[in-house]
């Protein structure tokens, strides 16, 4: 081989080394620019990821802090409300024990202002009268030339000269007169008015007994936990007796209507045979109403057996009401007939108007059917009844004079007070222990409702305790505690009893609605 042709296969190798080389320079930067594009690609990519898992993790820590920011601020909130309740609470408790004892201090101030102006009136006018006095009798003194002793008596010894001989005669008359003719007259109309009204004596208990079909009965009744028997009496105000009595149950009170009222109620209930408060609530108004029939049964069927007639439909029903009440054991509404049969037999006899001494007799003692719910003597509650339903002046005169509190000025009122001495004084007639028993209670009751909130109270339990409701809107709850109190302290200072007396505050709230 040529050498030319050596040079030139030489030539073509290096040519061919050198674009070989070239090449690889060439695809080995390109294969690097590829290989760091990948990498800046990644890099960047893992810095997104970053920036990405950087803002979830700050999203995620802030959402955790609003959360328990958010919750403390609850709890912040919260307590401050308790606090800001119990802020109330006591200031609300404080301004009424304030305004309390603001008006107790006002009060005061009053009766006390009250009390002395009248003693500097009371001053004054003593001053003025021993003035006036010692002025009339320096006067009579002057005058007269005697001292104020020896005047008077020196007038004493004059009248007693003139006119002891002549009372002495006249007194001797009238003596011998109404001896002759007063006392048997009196005898006679008397024994007669006896003979001809004979009544049988009536004695109320204070207790009502209502049969049981059986004892698993007494179970009803009671209820569950007691529910049934405490409806049942703080809706009548009776005190329920549930003893070893077999297929029995008492019922205990003091005023007959209340007492026939729960025993009308609890035959319904166990007839029914459901009894749940509901029904109980149901039946005790039923009973009420049918109560209310038999007392304007009974005014209409005193005035038919007595001859009364055009009195007043309400008063017949009040004077209906005597029925349910009791004077010393006595029914009041029979003893009123009587005193009307009496007083009718002593006016025929005198010649006096009979029927208006029957009505009069008839409507003495009307005022016993109110005294419940009246402030006042059974005298004066009759008297205002009297004139409220336009009655005869007489009739008025003669309740009001019945017990003396005034003098008799007619024939009928001196009738009538003899006419119920009559009825009273029959042998049998009354019991004292029974009445202050009776009176005892009524003003336990009296007591209690005399107080501002109470709506309504039962004593019970033979007057060993006085159930009180007030109402939930006007008392609360701490109020309750001095309203016991007091009503304790003003038992205890104006009543007489022996043991001690049970106060049972009872505030109940209540809401009603229906499905329709």
């Amino acid at each position: 081989m040529e050498l030319w042709q050596i040079l030139l296969l030489v030539g073509v190798a290096v040519l061919m080394a050198v674009v070989g080389f070239a090449l690889g320079v060439i695809y080995r930067k390109k294969v690097g620019e590829k290989l760091i594009k990948s990498a800046e690609t990644e890099a960047e990519r893992i810095v997104e990821d970053a920036k990405k898992q950087g803002e979830t993790k700050k999203k995620e820590a802030l959402l955790e802090a609003k959360e328990e920011a958010l919750r403390i601020k609850n709890e912040t909130e919260r307590e401050l409300k308790e606090r800001r309740n119990d802020l109330n609470r006591i200031e609300r408790r404080t301004i009424q024990k304030e305004e309390t004892l603001d008006k107790k201090i006002e009060n005061l101030d009053k009766k006390e202002e009250q009390l002395n102006k009248k003693i500097a009136e009371n001053t004054e006018l003593t001053a003025s009268i021993e003035k006036v006095k010692e002025e009339q009798t320096a006067l009579l003194s002057k005058i007269a030339g005697m001292s104020p002793e020896e005047a008077k008596q020196a007038l004493l010894d004059r009248v007693e000269s003139e006119s002891k001989h002549e009372v002495a005669m006249r007194l001797s008359a009238a003596e011998q007169e109404f001896k002759e003719k007063s006392d048997e007259m009196a005898k006679d109309i008397i024994s007669l008015a006896i003979q001809r009204c004979a009544s049988d004596s009536v004695s109320e208990a204070t207790v009502s007994v209502v049969d049981l079909p059986n004892d698993e009965m007494k179970g009803r009744i009671i209820g569950r936990e007691g529910r049934n028997i405490r409806a049942i009496e703080t809706l009548t105000g009776v005190d329920l007796i549930i003893d070893d009595t077999p297929e029995a149950i008492t019922i205990s009170t003091f005023d007959p209507i209340r007492r026939e009222v729960a025993r009308l109620a609890l035959e319904k209930l166990i007839s029914d045979g459901r009894i749940h408060p509901s029904r109980i609530e149901e039946m005790v108004e039923k009973s009420r109403r049918e109560v209310d029939a038999i007392v304007k049964k009974e005014g209409e069927q005193a005035t038919f057996e007595t001859g009364i007639h055009g009195i007043n439909g309400e008063l017949v029903k009040i004077l209906g009401r005597l029925k349910f009440r009791t004077s010393y054991g006595q029914n009041a509404l029979k003893h009123s007939i009587e005193v009307a049969h009496i007083s009718g037999m002593i006016a025929s006899e005198l010649g006096v108007d009979v029927t208006l001494a029957k009505r009069a007799g008839l409507l003495h003692d009307i005022g016993k059917a109110m005294n419940h719910e009246v402030d006042g003597s059974h005298v004066q509650i009759g008297v205002d009844l009297a004139k409220k339903y336009k009655e005869n002046k007489d009739v008025v005169h003669a309740i009001e004079a019945h017990h003396g509190d005034v003098d008799p000025k007619t024939y009928i009122a001196v009738i009538v007070q003899a006419a119920d001495a009559i009825s009273a004084a029959r042998p049998g007639a009354r019991r004292e222990n029974l009445e202050n028993y009776i009176k005892r209670l009524q003003r336990l009751e009296e007591i209690a409702n005399g107080f501002a909130g109470v709506e309504k109270s039962f004593a019970i339990q033979a007057g060993r305790e006085i159930r009180i409701m007030v109402k939930p809107d006007e008392i609360t709850d701490d109020q309750m505690v001095f309203i016991a109190r007091d009503i304790a302290s003003k038992i205890e200072a104006e009543l007489e009893y022996a043991g001690q007396i049970k106060i049972n505050m009872i505030r109940e709230t209540r809401v009603q609605d229906f499905a329709k």
